[in-house]
């Protein structure tokens, strides 16, 4: 039987769209290892179209892979933890706006009042790094919920560090491990590579 077996993943996606694909892989991923995935997502990834593909697009492609409708606004998202609707919640993939946003408990969409709804019951939250300014102005702000309780690093480094020396994006592929670590009260290391 998979550790992942009837495990309630909560899986908020935020605006990266460049990363969508992967977020999408790891998905499917988490599915076939036997999770229960409960699709989230940010305002303003569920309704803007991109060269990586129509918000509508990405809508479908979640529901196809996970047999439900993503939550999409704040009041689908509040009874996540007073439902006990996840064990744990994944940001994947994690702006620096999102970021900001769980550094300051600020709750205005789907994604961050996922997690806020989430962290009431002290379970974890694995962030999913990848924003052009994780070394720059979104540092102070992985330093902060590195050093919060319930946060949990999927393995991140420079993805093009000559064009884009601030940018940081996640190990996608290390989300499950990171998962199964979390959820055992460790942080995987190391967490940058």
């Amino acid at each position: 039987m998979s550790k992942f077996e009837k495990l309630k993943i909560g899986f908020a996606l935020t605006g990266s769209f460049c990363t969508f694909e992967k977020a999408f892989e790891q998905m499917k991923i988490l599915k076939e290892l036997g999770a229960e995935i409960v699709p989230i997502m940010s305002s303003n990834s569920s309704i803007t179209d991109t060269r990586f593909g129509s918000a509508q697009e990405h809508i479908e492609q979640i529901e196809k892979i996970c047999g439900r409708k993503p939550i999409l606004t704040l009041t689908e998202a509040e009874p996540i933890g007073p439902k006990n609707m996840t064990d744990v919640m994944l940001v994947a993939p994690c702006t620096g706006n999102t970021l900001a946003k769980l550094a300051y408990s600020i709750t205005d969409s789907p994604a961050t009042m996922a997690v806020k709804s989430h962290l009431r019951n002290s379970r974890p939250v694995i962030i999913s790094v990848s924003t052009n300014d994780a070394l720059a102005g979104s540092l102070k702000n992985i330093g902060y919920l590195m050093n919060t309780k319930n946060y949990y690093f999927v393995p991140f480094a420079q993805d093009d560090s000559a064009k884009k020396p601030s940018s940081l994006v996640c190990e996608f592929s290390r989300i499950p491990e990171t998962i199964l670590a979390a959820l055992e009260n460790k942080q995987i290391q190391p967490v940058i590579f």
